[in-house]
């Protein structure tokens, strides 16, 4: 079974849905060192956010705002995805050192997937039947099934990619949590995971801090670390092995725990918490940490 892999998300872009923070070149190109030394595997950068009710942005602002970060992230080392749906991004991208085009519009841009191609890129294939930067939320939208509907849509999108040059193996299958869909029809889709895993691509688990999430347990995005941690379990559990996250070290901590469980990594018989973690210090009349005011008898 492959390992699993965690997509360090960066948003260079102002008006991310979940992300406030420093959005500035500067700090893009700081959570890219960050999510590396946290353990990413794959950087995936995107210089426009999809909500709804901002105008989408012009290829040279996109171009303009996440080139240089690509460049940083190439310089670490790093191998990068970029989350665009726009030819010239793709391009502009690849020539600066990204390896995978993540295309958000469901891989039905020839002239997109043709730039991939040429390049010998890999490619996300996420599932949706709306443009970029719309929403339809309408419950009578896959009267066959939703797994049944994205088994059929993946199979085509293949075979289509096939005939420009892009093989099987160098795709990633994303079944788009929220993209054309309502909540439930999320889960349910999420429910099919093992159907999706036996195309034989791997599966890219994007559900971090989505608004489904937020659905079931009415949290605002900086508040689904929990859910999102849940949903990952139970992807993990039916297949998908790429981990499209936003917090890389709280998901690198839950993996661990994870391995350890399953018994896919060694536990020590001889393993021993250290005292200076076991417990959390006392705190002062302020509230700061005062680890002094620890004693032996308190471990």
């Amino acid at each position: 079974m492959a390992e699993p892999v965690i997509v360090g998300v960066v948003n260079a872009t102002p008006d991310s849905f979940s992300d406030r923070g420093d959005r500035s070149t500067a700090g893009s190109i700081r959570q890219v060192e960050q999510h590396l030394e946290d353990g990413a595997g794959i950087i995936e950068i995107g210089g426009e956010s999809n909500v709804t009710n901002r105008p989408a942005v012009t290829p040279e602002e996109e171009i303009e705002r996440i080139l240089p970060v690509v460049v940083a992230a190439a310089a670490a080392g790093a191998i990068i995805s970029v989350d665009t749906y726009k030819p010239a991004v793709a391009a502009a991208a690849l020539e600066s050192g990204a390896a995978i085009i993540n295309d958000i519009s469901g891989g039905g841009n020839l002239e997109l997937m043709g730039v991939a191609a040429e390049a010998g890129a890999g490619v996300v294939l996420m599932h949706t039947v709306v443009e970029p930067k719309t929403q339809r939320w309408d419950e009578a939208a896959y009267p066959e099934g939703i797994t049944a509907h994205q088994v059929r849509f993946f199979e085509e999108r293949l075979e289509s990619l096939a005939e420009i040059g892009i093989r099987r193996d160098q795709v990633v299958v994303d079944p788009g949590p929220d993209f054309g869909k309502t909540p439930a029809q999320t889960v349910d889709s999420l429910r099919g995971l093992p159907e999706l895993c036996g195309l034989g691509c791997p599966v890219m688990l994007a559900v971090s801090r989505k608004d489904f999430i937020g659905a079931i347990n009415h949290r605002r995005p900086s508040e689904r670390a929990p859910g999102t941690f849940a949903a990952l379990a139970f992807g993990l559990d039916c297949g998908g092995r790429l981990l499209r996250v936003h917090d890389v070290a709280g998901t690198r901590d839950f993996l661990q725990v994870w391995r350890a469980l399953r018994g896919e990594s060694e536990v020590d018989p001889a393993l021993r918490i250290a005292d200076e973690i076991r417990r959390e210090p006392p705190r002062d009349a302020a509230g700061s940490p005062n680890p002094a005011a620890t004693s032996p008898e308190d471990v």
